[in-house]
């Protein structure tokens, strides 16, 4: 195992108990602590009372789905890392639950080691992401009707504070420290998880989305974060300069 010396936790969520016995089997003799669930319907009070280091969620179950449970996850503001179980063979489920917060999916049936080795990838990612603990002692940048607070790590709009999760508030600083600058995603990739970062440019780009529901008044055709066809993104502070219409300078 290449996971830390403090006991990984997982909490499965999932109506088969047949996969959640196997699942138990192996992960406990792999050093990781798991414990269970059968259903998604207490999902959020069981988090309330004790917090794993990533949930592993089933999408199809009865009562409350995968899905739903992971939309009231997010729309509460918990960012806690979701690992999604799908059993259909199409990318319906697994774009929606990227686009709905999950950090990676796995398609049933599959190979517990692929499991441990998700977990290891999200665990590493979540470590190169900056501590809330430790604020940053910069003066806030004003951009557009937002104001961003590096000590307090939010965000501020028509007098409203919004609190960013941590890949938000880093993706979001990388962008306003390469101002103007077209990205490729192999780059943001970098300035996010460092030289070793194993994120897929899938992953960057649910990640940008994410943030331009958070920035942009209309998402689809965003003025602060713009696509760079072909090439990746620029941050446009000022919300009016096109992207493609500006000579790219590559960081």
């Amino acid at each position: 195992m290449n996971l830390e010396a403090m006991t990984t936790r997982i909490l499965l969520v999932d109506d088969d108990l047949e996969l959640r016995t196997l699942l138990c089997d192996y992960l406990g003799r792999q050093g990781i602590e798991v414990s269970t669930l059968h259903d998604a319907g207490t999902l959020q009070q069981r988090l309330e009372h004790a917090r794993p280091d990533v949930v592993v969620l089933d999408v199809l179950m009865p009562g409350v789905d995968g899905l739903t449970a992971l939309g009231r996850l997010r729309t509460s503001g918990d960012d806690i890392p979701v690992i999604l179980l799908t059993g259909r063979s199409d990318d319906v489920d697994r774009i929606i639950g990227l686009e709905m917060g999950a950090d990676d999916y796995i398609s049933k049936p599959f190979n517990p080691r692929e499991l441990v080795a998700r977990v290891e990838a999200i665990l590493r990612r979540r470590r190169a992401v900056p501590s809330p603990a430790a604020p940053e002692q910069r003066k806030p940048f004003a951009f557009g009707r937002f104001k961003l607070d590096f000590q307090s790590r939010t965000l501020s709009v028509d007098n409203r504070t919004l609190i960013l999760s941590a890949t938000e508030f880093a993706l979001l600083k990388v962008f306003i420290n390469h101002s103007m600058r077209t990205l490729t995603r192999d780059r943001l990739i970098e300035l996010l998880y460092g030289p070793e970062g194993d994120r897929t440019d899938r992953g960057v780009d649910v990640q940008v989305w994410r943030l331009r529901q958070v920035l942009e008044v209309n998402p689809s055709t965003p003025r602060l974060i713009q696509t760079v066809r072909g090439r990746g993104y620029v941050f446009v502070p000022d919300g009016e300069q096109h992207a493609t219409q500006q000579p790219a300078v590559f960081s």
